[in-house]
């Protein structure tokens, strides 16, 4: 029997075959819909509008600000996927008041990879609206100081960065949404662990799809991925879809060449765990036999459109390592009506 070796395992000409049959009985992708949506341009789109109410004062959020103050004191430095389950994270930008036009704009021109959560007054480091009484120069486990659009170095404190005309930018991030997947039997691979929480990060990957640009921000959008089987794409593009604070449903599943990763050749299921086996941030996972690689736009995006401004100064967080809202995912949440798409 013929097989081919793969980064991830081995594949024979049986399981070839399997993965034909698996083509065939997959949901087509949403790629094209969503390549249509961004290059439309139609308007803007933010997941800012549907925070009517403020927060309810009677819910426990002690649990999000427990988190932050382990980082504040320099006691975390993990990444924080699987932390305060239920607590919404938030990927983090923040640059010079002369630059915060264009980003702001840049977020709303790209709301699937940039949900845009909150925007703090100039010099101000507390983003009322998403956890009163935090700071964002301490209450992340680590940050990326950018200078002149290249990485600087990585601290777990950026109060020494942080100026009198800084902007923070709150963005929403797929964290948010992962313990409603392992709620539903559908925990994410690289939280999978026995005690429930996992120190690998989500696999990322940069794309060919270029980023509607604001001034200087443009680059790239990057993806994260999550496998899965064909029999649950429905499922998991349900339960996501309900939250497009947090980048909503996926962008994409199948062919990973379609997002101009691991090549532009199209390939089939043999060749995909090869194509990711290096991602651009994070742990590589396993993809099973009967698993399709899922895509969703990824906060990890604007630090593609930092690096091509080349600003003198901006500040992110590490990849991996959020912010935690007093917001809770439920406060976040879009209910999907099962006859409309996610």
């Amino acid at each position: 029997m013929r097989t081919t070796s793969l980064a991830l395992g081995t594949v024979t000409s049986a399981s070839l075959s399997r993965a034909s049959m698996l083509l065939q009985s997959t949901l087509a992708s949403p790629l094209g819909d969503f390549i249509h949506l961004h290059g439309s341009s139609s308007e803007h789109r933010t997941a800012f509008t549907h925070f009517a109410e403020a927060m309810d004062p009677h819910l426990d959020r002690s649990a999000a600000a427990a988190v932050r103050a382990r980082c504040r004191e320099g006691s975390l430095a993990t990444q924080t996927s699987g932390l305060a389950p239920g607590f919404v994270q938030a990927n983090l930008v923040c640059v010079p008041k002369a630059h915060a036009f264009d980003f702001l704009n840049f977020a709303l021109r790209n709301p699937k990879a940039c949900p845009l959560l909150g925007v703090t007054t100039p010099g101000d480091p507390c983003p009322r609206n998403a956890a009163p009484g935090a700071d964002l120069r301490t209450d992340l486990p680590k940050y990326k100081i950018w200078v002149d659009g290249e990485p600087a170095r990585e601290v777990s404190d950026a109060s020494e960065w942080w100026t009198e005309d800084m902007v923070g930018f709150l963005l929403g991030c797929s964290f948010s949404w992962e313990d409603k997947l392992a709620d539903a039997g559908l925990t994410p691979r690289h939280m999978e662990s026995p005690s429930g929480y996992s120190s690998a990060t989500v696999p990322m990957f940069r794309t060919n799809i270029r980023n509607l640009a604001s001034g200087p921000f443009g680059g790239d959008l990057v993806v994260s991925m999550r496998p899965y089987p064909a029999s649950k794409l429905a499922q998991v593009s349900a339960i996501t879809g309900a939250y497009p604070g947090a980048h909503g449903a996926p962008i994409h599943w199948g062919d990973p060449s379609l997002l101009g990763i691991g090549g532009s050749k199209p390939n089939g299921p043999e060749d995909w765990a090869a194509a990711l086996a290096k991602p651009d941030w994070g742990d590589r996972v396993e993809i099973r036999e009967g698993e399709i690689p899922v895509f969703w736009a990824c906060g990890v995006t604007p630090q593609t459109a930092v690096a091509e401004a080349k600003i003198p100064l901006a500040i992110t967080h590490a990849p991996g390592h959020m912010f935690i809202c007093d917001l809770k995912d439920d406060e976040l949440c879009v209910p999907v009506k099962p006859e409309e798409p996610p």
